[in-house]
């Protein structure tokens, strides 16, 4: 098979992730605005945050090693039952039950005649697939159970006429039936809030981590202008009242992503670097404003962004 798996994608930021960070205790001393420029656009940056979280409770909690036992695995901040399972299987290699999509639709198709499975796994289908897993070669049979659905059991077009399961397939010995009700879904992607705010996260990442510059040239600075000129009064007072240190926060103005046409300042958006323009741009192009400020709000409330003076920046 030629397809290839999201590992490609993801493996060569793992290492680099391990390279800069080999140790819990590594990755929670380092700053929200490091680990969410390593991350850049892996998946929801909120993920990146709880697994700095996670680092850090392994840290404090664990003697700086991961814990084992998937109710030790669990009780940390964002483990839910899957990577509890995985972790227990893959890294600490002892049995376990790891049913992500791939391998419960396999399992569903071969040995219930399903052709997807349900949204979540009911405690049923645990206890089920929990009797399936071998007592030996357990690590063989989970990471062999996931690639096969992931390049040949697959979602939409399975290879079924060059599957080495076909004699034992439920679903192929049925004829290949459509679950009853189910309706095929797709993950919207162009046009939702989901695209424009990854937009904005691109712009914070291309403008530079606290204090970074980039460019060469001062960018906060040039944001912070800005800001004051396209905001006016409101955003010169909130300069006046920013924290210490604020002035040193590489960011962009938050008016040049959230000003109208009319009121944008032009020249301050020219003086921006050449990537922190275009991912502006970008953002604009994208939604109007009332739409980008309502999600940049949202951003800073989940701490994927802050403010100092009307500039936009990752949080330190």
């Amino acid at each position: 098979m030629s397809q290839q798996t999201p590992m490609v994608r993801v493996a060569p930021r793992w290492t680099e992730w391990m390279r800069r960070w080999p140790t819990p205790a590594d990755l929670a001393d380092a700053s929200p605005a490091e680990v969410l420029l390593a991350w850049d656009s892996l998946g929801y940056p909120r993920r990146a945050l709880r697994l700095r979280d996670t680092a850090r409770a392994i840290a404090d909690d664990h003697d700086n090693a991961v814990p084992v036992g998937e109710a030790a695995l669990r009780a940390l901040p964002g483990v839910g039952d899957y990577t509890a399972a995985a972790v227990t299987a893959f890294a600490h290699r002892q049995p376990a039950t790891v049913l992500d999509v791939n391998i419960r639709r396999v399992l569903g198709r071969v040995f219930a005649g399903r052709s997807h499975p349900t949204p979540a796994p009911t405690r049923a289908e645990r206890d089920w697939a929990a009797a399936l897993v071998p007592t030996e070669e357990h690590v063989e049979w989970n990471a062999g159970l996931m690639e096969f659905g992931a390049l040949v059991c697959t979602s939409r077009n399975p290879a079924c006429e060059e599957c080495s399961l076909q004699a034992e397939c439920r679903w192929f010995a049925a004829g290949r039936p459509a679950d009853a009700g189910r309706k095929p879904t797709t993950q919207a992607w162009h046009g939702t809030d989901r695209q424009l705010r990854g937009a904005i996260m691109a712009v914070l990442r291309a403008a530079g981590p606290p204090g970074a510059d980039g460019s060469g040239a001062p960018a906060e600075a040039v944001a912070a202008a800005g800001a004051n000129e396209a905001a006016g009064s409101d955003a010169a007072a909130a300069s006046e009242t920013a924290p210490a240190g604020a002035g040193q926060v590489s960011g962009v103005a938050r008016a040049l992503l959230t000003a109208g046409t009319a009121d944008l300042d032009a020249e301050a958006l020219a003086a921006l670097p050449d990537r922190v323009e275009a991912a502006v741009l970008r953002v604009r192009e994208l939604g109007d404003s009332e739409r980008v400020d309502r999600l940049v709000r949202a951003l800073v409330a989940d701490g994927l962004a802050a403010e100092s003076g009307g500039v936009l920046h990752l949080p330190q």
